[in-house]
């Protein structure tokens, strides 16, 4: 018998907000978590906007050893998950610690600490590599300090599928409590991407806004005038269980996870396919796991980052699979950025939210409509709207698509 899978702790480290209670209320009132790129300087850069996290201080989560050895990519995972744990309750209590699974994703892992142990190595040679560096470079490390800080010792797993990444994460958490593997999955991703080597590929690929008027509206999803995505750092965690377990310890539920689709492009390394279809086909994998129609969806929070392909893209797949007449799609980035390897995860609690409390979170910046992207885009705040079933939207470089589907808690 497939078991159903109930989120049941959120744990929130992003730019509008730590901690549940301060994330939903940012999404609410539509707070812009963007703002100038303060973390570093490069003449000429044409980069002006991030989600920087400058309120987030280690020493709150993690011991001083560990903030000496964890870069900050896995500082932002070991906190978020804490968050989520603490969220959940009494989730730990009673476990079989073989029956605890963590998955925790990332895309650019230490990128940081490595640039700067590339230029020790040309200055100074190996010898004055440190061996911590080593730490830095194992996207896993995220998921192995979690599972350490809990005592889980089911599976630890680390997608690292670029933008994707932990919506493929969530996936594979829910998978092994749906077939019994786990009874409690924590389950997201972190990214602390904001240096200048990985702003820089970017920046020269041109897919990031150079708007420099106003960083705060820099991500404009959906708008006619969006020049690009903006990024951002900070790390998501969930806590996914056994729906029965949930019910049996009276826990909140705040949503059902109930499919998800994987699918590619196949098209190219850069853009999506302008046909939507590989994210056309991950969206009726999801609802096709979920036993639901394309109708019943009420809700879609997007990928839409603010790039003029992509969110054109979308929103065609959306139409070949819904219809015309689509329900409210709105882009969560426009607020908290691209938090990369966390982006999906980041998504899927934003929607999540959004059926527990029945509010739509908005597209903020939206000004100038696109007759390409002709959608109710939520714009300006939060609406309300009773909405049993929802998509969360995840597509990567490489033309990797994620699509859950989540449902409101009954």
């Amino acid at each position: 018998m497939t078991r159903r899978v109930a989120i049941t702790g959120i744990g929130p480290v992003t730019p509008v907000g730590i901690g549940v209670k301060t994330f939903e209320e940012s999404l609410r009132e539509g707070m812009s978590g963007i703002g100038p790129l303060t973390r570093f300087t490069v003449p000429d850069f044409p980069v002006h906007a991030a989600g920087e996290i400058d309120d987030f201080d280690p020493a709150e989560y993690l011991d001083a050893r560990l903030i000496r050895r964890a870069e900050r990519f896995a500082q932002f995972g070991v906190a978020a998950a804490r968050l989520a744990v603490e969220d959940a309750g009494n989730v730990a209590d009673g476990l079989d610690p073989e029956r605890g699974a963590v998955v925790v994703a990332t895309a650019y892992a230490g990128m940081e600490r490595i640039s700067a142990e590339a230029e020790v190595l040309g200055r100074r040679g190996w010898r004055a590599v440190s061996p911590t560096t080593s730490m830095a470079m194992m996207p896993a490390v995220a998921a192995g300090l979690i599972s350490m800080e809990y005592g889980f010792m089911g599976a630890v797993e680390c997608p690292t599928t670029g933008c994707a990444a932990s919506g493929h994460a969530l996936s594979r958490g829910a998978e092994l409590i749906r077939q019994g593997l786990a009874d409690v999955a924590l389950a997201g991703g972190c990214d602390a991407p904001l240096n200048p080597v990985s702003l820089a590929t970017f920046a020269t690929a041109r897919a990031l806004s150079t708007r420099s008027d106003d960083p705060a509206a820099a991500c404009r999803p959906f708008d006619a005038d969006r020049d690009g995505f903006v990024m951002s750092e900070g790390g998501v965690v969930l806590v996914l269980e056994d729906w029965e377990r949930a019910r049996a310890r009276g826990a909140r539920i705040y949503a059902e996870l109930v499919g998800h689709g994987h699918t590619a492009d196949a098209f190219n390394l850069s853009r999506p396919r302008p046909d939507g279809r590989g994210a056309l086909n991950a969206m009726r994998l999801a609802l096709r796991m979920a036993g639901r129609e394309p109708a019943e969806v009420g809700y879609v929070n997007a990928h839409a980052a603010g790039t003029p392909a992509g969110d054109a893209a979308e929103v065609l797949a959306l139409r070949t699979l819904i219809g015309p007449s689509l329900p409210p799609v709105s882009s969560t980035k426009s607020m908290h950025g691209h938090l990369m390897g966390a982006t999906a995860a980041t998504e899927a609690a934003a929607t999540a939210l959004a059926l527990h409390r029945g509010l739509l979170p908005p597209t903020i910046n939206f000004r100038t409509a696109d007759p390409d992207c002709a959608v109710d885009v939520v714009p300006g705040r939060a609406r309300k709207a009773d909405v049993d079933l929802a998509l969360s939207n995840s597509f990567a470089l490489g033309g990797v698509n994620c699509s859950l589907a989540l449902a409101k808690a009954v």
